[in-house]
């Protein structure tokens, strides 16, 4: 019954659709480019002159191209670019130059080489309220809000870009309160929807009963059979007498009890995770279903974007301090976060999880995960076009590698810097595979706080000399400085960290929970 009521819903919106397409006259448009990511992979390739690619390595560790995890071999160019020196040889030693000279080059470089370039003509997104909802999460009273971020396609509407959020605030402290923004792949729902009364559930299924029958009178037998059946049931509702959170219950639950909203993004609103959606979605939309130039932006920063517009309804919600808007992420979406937070300023902080290659991780290190592995494999939709030179075998330029790259992973995080970043891995043994290079982030991480403590904040309380400082035993956490790490003994999530995270960020951000 709870399909037919489906059914009727989903006839509805079609309908719908349809007369809204049914507007639309597609002659008066460039028509929609439409490849498999093996064919827009050829396409940039051939833009930029290249004829072959290097293939990535095997994860399997049987197969005879298996990637490499011996750390003799893992740093073929063991030197990495000096955050803290200019293009021209310069010794950065102040924070103005630092801010009017060397970051700007940086981020010149990771937008060209890697991340690509926002356009400067993408559309504007307004943000529509769905649903606003007052329920519990336990026994924390909360407003939960879903909401569409439309962007304006007048310019071509043959693609639309609807960007799917839910926003969980509590109600039981005073605000405005922090608030973490995490990226995820299923569509967001509201944690514990409000329930109709008993009197309001008998109306309801009065009705779906009258409606069924006029649908198939058969049914009116069976209901009388069975008259004390319902057919729509209220869901469980809150357990006011469950125990309060702790570090095992869910990140949501944990950050709802320490006085923080949170708010979920789902990615592929924003931006297929294929190559194949390259000519849709928000990178689509802006070049009216062509393909990419080499230097146009990835997936990765097409999440970014997408989030930094989220903040930007965010800042119009008196309830959310926008000053400590946090962005979190695991694996792709550690990538992305790290992208968010190194480009946007206006995020507060950062907890970034298990990002491997793209993200934490040194691009110029040869150990599982390698540059080749995203450019000649599914990822590469993740990052500019430009990224493919660097698993270039045979080409007009030659031949290059992560080595070749003018900037790496420990410049990448330099770019958050003041800001609270928290680096997050779990180990191998329960999933977070070595194939990310831990030891790679770590050393990334060591590398990147020259630049926190040149802006007069703290690092993790190490030396700077990323060759030989060695990752701290797992379960020891770096947390003294607004640069923190921590490797806890999960799998490939970086919920374990939470319980550490939330009071390392609520300190630096002197957040203090007040109740109401």
């Amino acid at each position: 019954m709870q399909k037919y009521l489906t059914f009727v819903l989903a006839i509805a919106l079609y309908h719908e659709g349809v007369a809204q397409q049914a507007v639309i006259d597609s002659s008066k448009y460039s028509p929609l480019k439409t490849f498999s990511a093996i064919q827009d992979q050829a396409n940039m390739m051939q833009q930029l002159g290249i004829r072959k690619l290097r293939p990535g390595p095997s994860p399997n560790e049987s197969d005879s191209n298996h990637a490499n995890y011996d750390e003799a071999q893992a740093d073929p160019c063991p030197q990495l670019p000096d955050i803290l020196t200019t293009r021209n040889g310069k010794k950065v030693t102040t924070s103005d130059q630092w801010w009017k000279v060397r970051r700007p080059e940086l981020v010149e470089d990771f937008e060209r080489e890697m991340y690509g370039r926002i356009p400067k003509n993408v559309p504007k997104v307004t943000w529509i309220t769905k649903v606003t909802d007052d329920e519990f999460v336990g026994r924390i009273p909360v407003v939960a809000k879903q909401l569409i971020g439309q962007v304006d396609n007048s310019e071509y509407p043959l693609i639309s870009v609807n960007i799917n959020m839910v926003l969980v605030l509590p109600q039981n402290v005073k605000g405005p309160v922090p608030v973490l923004m995490m990226f995820g792949f299923l569509p967001p729902t509201l944690p514990a929807p409000a329930q109709p009364s008993l009197a309001d559930m008998e109306k309801i299924n009065t009705s779906f009963k009258e409606l069924m029958i006029r649908q198939n009178p058969e049914l009116k037998a069976v209901f009388d059979r069975y008259p004390a059946y319902a057919p729509i049931t209220r869901l469980p509702g809150p357990n006011f007498f469950a125990p309060s959170p702790t570090g095992d219950s869910p990140p949501t639950e944990q950050l709802l009890a320490a006085g923080w909203g949170y708010c979920t993004l789902e990615t592929s609103t924003i931006q297929a995770d294929n190559g194949a959606g390259l000519t849709r979605g928000i990178i689509g939309l802006v070049n009216k279903g062509q393909s990419r130039k080499p230097d146009d932006w990835g997936a990765l920063r097409a999440w970014a974007w997408g989030a930094s517009r989220a903040l930007d309804y965010l800042e119009t919600e008196p309830q959310v301090n926008a000053k400590q808007v946090g962005i979190e992420g695991v694996s792709r979406y550690g990538k992305a976060a790290l992208v968010t937070m190194a480009f946007d300023q206006r995020f507060g902080l950062g907890l970034i999880g298990s990002s491997g290659k793209g993200g934490v991780t040194l691009q110029r290190r040869v150990f599982g995960e390698a540059v080749e592995s995203i450019a000649n494999s599914g990822g590469y939709h993740w990052m500019a076009g430009n990224y493919l030179k660097y698993a270039t075998e045979e080409s007009s330029f030659g031949r290059k590698t992560g080595c070749d790259l003018s900037v790496d992973s420990h410049e990448l995080l330099a770019l958050c810097a003041p800001r609270p970043t928290f680096v997050s891995y779990g180990i191998p043994e329960k999933g977070d595979a070595k194939w990310l290079d831990q030891t790679g982030s770590y050393k990334a991480t060591v590398a990147a706080g020259s630049a926190f403590k040149l802006l007069g904040v703290r690092d993790l309380g190490v030396s700077n000399e990323y060759t030989t400082e060695k990752m701290p035993p797992v379960l020891t956490g770096l947390l003294d400085g607004e640069l923190a790490w921590r490797q806890h003994n999960g799998g490939h999530t970086d919920a374990p960290n939470f319980y550490y995270f939330i009071p390392w960020a609520s300190k630096l951000l002197k957040y203090e929970r007040t109740a109401k």
